[in-house]
């Protein structure tokens, strides 16, 4: 007859290292890396992008304990509903009517998130989503930009870099500064400096690894040379910083190990290259990450790592 075994004895079910750190943990930090931008949006077009922010939030809002409700669950706020809502209110024009974005929330949460089973089911990521239904159900208010003028109340309407390309009138050195700090007519996200600040937060506290980043912004680097453009201007103009923090290193809607994420990364990237030269999308971010989000699953079942002990079998000596 056995004795019970003591208690730093006893056997248990995987996983028997635990870090500590959960998505309970990680979703705040990613939201409050999104404050930063969201902050520099309100300075550079003011009341517009507030009202925006504020309608994408209350949308999510009310998305989410929707859904819940309609499942017959309890609901409370998810950070990733807020996360979601910000995201895709950061990489829309200031100029969008009110309702459309409130519109394009509702769908990001209702339809690409729990009409798929919710957090963690779905397959495409909602933020990038919902941006390619506004754009194919609203392609004109989706495509109107203003200057960025503070809380003025005479915005003046312009082309964003991308739509009049590298040679926009600026000289160079003038352009690559204004996509760097936000100051060129943009989505009300826009500038690369602050959400760069972000996607280090998310890097130093363990949230997101460097693979991904690195491997989409070095292929967006890569491809756009290889069309003989300028690489610093692709990298800072439109989505691509904001893809490469926080869309390409979604851990629902991308791969489950590093090799995987990397090549998805890497397909992103140069996706986003080709839409922007050979397409008639100007960014091209969102069509290129959602093409990537369905090729997921096959990434997933060819690149995977070998299980510890378990050794290459040489078809040749069978």
């Amino acid at each position: 007859m056995y004795s019970p075994l003591p208690e730093k004895g006893r056997l248990s079910p995987a996983p028997h290292i635990r870090s500590g750190f959960s998505t309970n943990k990680m979703m705040p930090i990613t939201l409050a890396t999104l404050l930063l931008p969201a902050a520099a949006g309100i300075f550079n077009y003011g009341f517009r992008a507030l009202a925006i922010l504020g309608v994408s939030l209350a949308s999510g809002i009310v998305a989410d304990n929707l859904c819940t409700r309609l499942r017959g669950k309890s609901w409370r706020l998810e950070p990733s509903t807020l996360i979601s809502s910000l995201l895709l209110a950061l990489i829309l024009p200031p100029a969008l009517p009110l309702w459309m974005a409130g519109l394009g929330v509702f769908f990001a949460i209702a339809i690409v998130k729990e009409a798929f089973g919710g957090l963690g089911q779905n397959i495409f990521n909602p933020a990038l989503g919902a941006r390619a239904f506004l754009l194919a159900s609203f392609a004109l208010p989706m495509s109107q930009w203003i200057e960025p003028s503070g809380f003025s109340a005479d915005a003046v309407t312009s082309a964003t870099p991308l739509a009049a390309g590298f040679t926009s009138g600026l000289p160079a050195g003038e352009l690559l500064w204004g996509l760097f700090t936000g100051s060129v007519p943009g989505f009300i996200g826009s500038g690369a400096l602050f959400v760069l600040i972000g996607g280090l937060v998310l890097l130093l506290t363990g949230v997101i690894d460097f693979k991904a980043p690195l491997g989409y912004m070095g292929a967006v680097v890569v491809t756009s040379l290889l069309f003989g453009e300028n690489p610093l201007f692709h990298l800072l103009a439109g989505g691509v910083i904001f893809a490469a923090f926080y869309f390409v290193t979604d851990p629902v809607t991308t791969p489950l190990y590093w090799p995987g994420k990397v090549v998805f990364a890497i397909g992103a990237g140069i996706l986003t290259i080709l839409i922007r030269q050979l397409g008639n999308a100007p960014d091209g971010v969102a069509y290129a990450v959602l093409i990537m989000n369905a090729v997921t699953p096959l990434i997933d079942r060819y690149i995977k790592p070998r299980p510890m002990g378990v050794t290459r079998v040489n078809r040749n000596a069978v």
